[in-house]
């Protein structure tokens, strides 16, 4: 099933601007994902939060193409080379929605004490007004969506298989995050896939 949101300004409920296509993977395609996220490098990285060092309360790897580094708090990530399934799906959404993709974040929360904060994917090394396409593999977690604006929010329980595609617009207008679920205890993995300005650091 696909589901498509636009903004609507003259609308007193404000829609973000996303697609949503649930059961986007079979299957077999996220088992094959599942097995091979299980020999990627996964890593708690160290961020500065008003002076003081923290880690993520999740864990991650990042993939792209030479030359596609990305910055995360004042931490510099360079990309690894892409694994043989994880290009796969690179290709199928090349293949089935005409994206176009350079790098992915890998985010793997344990379980629901696991979480993301409220941001936007507005990092100065993404290309402007780019495409990012979010891929849900495991437990179901909520998605959570807030206008920078109005704060009006708005959430999606995402399956394990569905696609979510952030168009242009939904950075500059709006935040998301992955809430805590105490109740959930099965591991969620999550693919941003990204267009990022290659050697924009150097």
């Amino acid at each position: 099933m696909k589901v498509h949101l636009f903004t609507d300004e003259s609308s007193v409920n404000i829609s973000p601007p996303i697609s949503y296509h649930r059961g986007f993977l079979s299957d077999k395609q996220q088992q094959l994902l599942l097995d091979e996220v299980a020999c990627y490098p996964l890593e708690k990285i160290e961020i500065e939060v008003f002076g003081k060092q923290h880690f993520i309360p999740r864990t991650q790897a990042w993939f792209g193409d030479i030359g596609c580094q990305y910055r995360y708090s004042k931490t510099l990530i360079s990309p690894l080379p892409w694994p043989r399934v994880l290009s796969k799906l690179r290709q199928k959404l090349a293949n089935d929605y005409a994206l176009d993709f350079n790098a992915v974040l890998v985010n793997h929360y344990a379980d629901g004490s696991e979480s993301m904060g409220w941001h936007s994917d507005d990092e100065p090394e993404i290309e402007p007004n780019s495409v990012i396409a979010s891929v849900t593999l495991g437990a179901c977690r909520d998605f959570v969506l807030r206008h920078k604006s109005t704060q009006q929010k708005t959430s999606f329980a995402l399956q394990s298989g569905d696609l979510l595609i952030m168009h242009a617009g939904m950075q500059q207008d709006w935040q998301h995050c992955v809430p805590k679920r105490l109740r959930v205890r099965q591991a969620r993995i999550n693919f941003t896939f990204r267009k990022i300005i290659p050697h924009f650091y150097g």
